[in-house]
């Protein structure tokens, strides 16, 4: 039982740790001169732009179908494979297409009502990294978000409903419509849990793994893919 949610915490979090590395330019240093103006205040190297309807979309074709979920998909459905989980589904290359079908059903879905809550709410719940430093305080930011969203043109954040219910509206789906008869809302709750947890892994991943312009996923044209926009980057 626990292998099982824990198949849905690799699922999310290792593809986000496997994504690509990018390095940040280092600030041009200001020059020294007794006439120039005082310091202006600085800016943080973050700044909130509300992501248009297109950003919203190419995002959610890239979170819900593109080959994060995909690779997440095929780690989970091998490792519950291994270890036989549920064993109504037997073994061989069916037992692991079930499992890989159920998997990123899981995901896909999980993601779409995310997506779909957070337009009827008005959230932007895209993730994006925090302006602080130090580890822990980006650590807590990163957690922070997976229970909170933007809202408004100045993006200040709020409890969201939409994060909260779409980890258990996939596994909830799944219990219903294609896991065994045994299984009932209790194991879509657990599992549901587990699922929580995985976004909080992927939010960690994004926060500390800097995704700048020349990422992959930038060359793959998904305009603030699912991270913060970097205020030197054109929008």
């Amino acid at each position: 039982m626990k292998m099982r949610g824990l198949t849905l915490l690799l699922a999310i979090a290792v593809p986000t740790v496997l994504s690509p590395l990018a390095r940040a330019q280092a600030p041009a240093a200001s020059s020294n001169s007794s006439n120039a103006m005082p310091p202006a205040t600085p800016q943080p190297a973050l700044t909130y732009v509300r992501p248009t309807a297109t950003v919203k979309f190419h995002n959610y074709l890239f979170d819900t179908f593109g080959p994060y979920k995909i690779v997440g998909a095929a780690i989970a459905a091998g490792i519950n494979q291994a270890d036989n989980a549920p064993p109504e589904w037997m073994q061989g290359a069916e037992g692991y297409g079930k499992r890989f079908g159920s998997d990123f059903g899981i995901l896909a879905i999980s993601t779409s009502t995310r997506y779909a809550l957070s337009a009827a709410f008005h959230e932007d719940t895209l993730y994006y990294r925090c302006e602080c430093k130090g580890f822990f305080p980006r650590l807590s930011h990163a957690v922070i978000s997976t229970f909170s969203a933007r809202r408004g043109e100045d993006g200040h954040r709020v409890f969201s409903v939409p994060d909260l219910v779409a980890p258990y509206a996939g596994t909830m789906t799944a219990v219903y419509a294609w896991y065994p008869d045994r299984f009932d809302a209790r194991d879509a709750f657990r599992l549901g849990n587990y699922s929580l947890l995985g976004y909080v892994g992927e939010n960690v991943g994004l926060e500390f793994i800097y995704q700048g312009p020349h990422s992959w996923l930038s060359r793959m044209h998904m305009g603030n893919s699912h991270n913060a926009p970097d205020s030197a980057q054109p929008h």
